[in-house]
């Protein structure tokens, strides 16, 4: 019986997505695919100045993870996501969960 499979969207910092890949080197995982991704959340926007002048960066550099997991293994990666990426800080990134993804080809 197939059980079937959740995917899991993780959008963070670039210079996390390092330390997040080694860690999920021996996770259950099915697939993994990654992109660079610019975007905002809660901090809309950065002030930046550069070469005296100031401007305003409106989407800022992020990395997006997609991840397929067998569903009954992924609060095992989900909870390595976490405490892999969890800094405390605004802009750390947004998990998603998505329910009810297709089953892989092969």
């Amino acid at each position: 019986m197939d059980i079937g499979y959740k995917q899991i969207l993780v959008v963070l910092r670039p210079h996390l997505i390092e330390g997040l890949l080694e860690e999920l080197k021996f996770a259950p995982i099915e697939a993994l695919t990654v992109k660079e991704v610019k975007g905002f959340g809660r901090q809309k926007n950065m002030l930046d100045q550069y070469s005296g002048d100031e401007f305003e960066l409106a989407f800022l550099p992020k990395v997006e993870l997609s991840i397929w997991v067998d569903a009954l293994r992924f609060e095992e990666v989900l909870e390595i996501v976490e405490t892999t990426c969890k800094t405390g800080r605004m802009g750390d990134g947004k998990i998603m969960v998505v329910d009810g993804c297709p089953t892989p080809l092969s």
